[in-house]
């Protein structure tokens, strides 16, 4: 069976593997298709250099990846959909981005719903309240076209 907690120590493990301590954070880049790569591209151009006031760093797949502050912040463009994300699933929205989000150790982990591309970030529990985060990545992410609002 397939846990949120897993997920959140995957991608939060991804995220926290340092190449070295002044270079920058390992992320697993994603694979999406070509029209995805497109909209990620754009959203990638327009991510804030700060969230939650704190800086973004160096990734090593930054053509669809991001990262801000230590522990870091992680933004990855394009992933797959949620396992647990069905047409039930709950969507709470951060300034006219739709969400979906999942618990489990070491933070949170928030996929955006109803967008031509799914987009994941990972907000560690040392900067709770987690989702405080979305509001600073809203105006990029809503780059990715809308396709079904939260209802």
């Amino acid at each position: 069976m397939f846990r949120p907690a897993g997920l959140l120590a995957g991608v939060l493990t991804a995220v926290l593997t340092l190449a070295s301590c002044t270079g920058p954070y390992e992320v697993a880049a994603p694979s999406p298709e070509p029209d995805e790569l497109a909209i990620c591209s754009e959203v990638m151009a327009a991510l804030p250099e700060t969230v939650l006031d704190q800086p973004r760093g160096e990734t090593t797949a930054p053509e669809l990846t991001a990262v801000w502050g230590s522990p870091p912040i992680s933004l990855r463009c394009g992933v797959d959909k949620p396992k647990q994300l069905g047409p039930g699933s709950e969507c709470f929205e951060v300034n006219h981005v739709g969400w979906f989000a999942q618990t489990g150790r070491g933070g949170m982990v928030f996929t955006t719903i109803g967008r031509s591309a799914f987009v994941e970030v990972g907000v560690p529990t040392a900067y709770a309240p987690e989702a405080n985060a979305l509001v600073d990545l809203a105006d990029a992410v809503s780059l990715v076209p809308l396709e079904q609002p939260c209802v």
